[in-house]
């Protein structure tokens, strides 16, 4: 084996052993996310409440609304959605068809669905954040930030999965 084959081969093998280090280091990769801190794992036993059938489980205790008020006028989504979507429906006419009412057609068509969809955004954008405050089976708390609650209020039994709480 040649000098230039040996390091090649080096180099992978601690390639290798450093991305195994990092997939199975707690916290990252499986999950572990920020809102879960890396609770993926069971509980120990005789740890907290001994129902182990669902470690990611609990009850929401509070539900507080994060304030998103954008300084944004109400109708600047549907503006500038209209206008991207003119020029792009404008570009795309110029580049397909030689008729001016084609053209104007494709404009006014392109402006329409851009101040459908800029108005789209800005409503999803502005809609309020909750944060949900959930006691785990096991004693801890979590908080989670959502935009929609889904049917979940106080008292509810919920489980917490990918940074959401869900409705059992």
């Amino acid at each position: 084996m040649n000098t230039k084959n040996f390091r090649l081969l080096a180099v992978a093998a601690a390639a290798s052993l450093a991305l195994a280090g990092c997939a199975t280091s707690p916290g990252y990769g499986g999950g572990g996310g920020y809102n879960n801190g890396g609770y993926n794992n069971p509980p120990p036993s005789g740890y907290g409440n001994q129902n182990n059938s669902c470690y990611d489980c609990g009850v929401v205790t509070r539900i507080e609304q994060i304030s998103t008020q954008s300084n944004a006028p109400s109708a600047t989504g549907a503006v500038l959605g209209g206008l991207v979507g003119a020029v792009a429906g404008r570009k795309i006419a110029d580049d397909h068809t030689d008729s001016k009412g084609r053209k104007n057609t494709a404009t006014v068509g392109g402006a329409v669905a851009g101040a459908i969809a800029g108005n789209a955004i800005q409503n999803r954008v502005g809609a309020p954040s909750y944060n949900v405050y959930v006691r785990m089976d096991d004693g801890r708390t979590q908080v989670v930030t959502q935009k929609d609650l889904g049917g979940i209020r106080e008292n509810t039994y919920v489980r917490v999965t990918n940074g959401r709480a869900y409705v059992r």
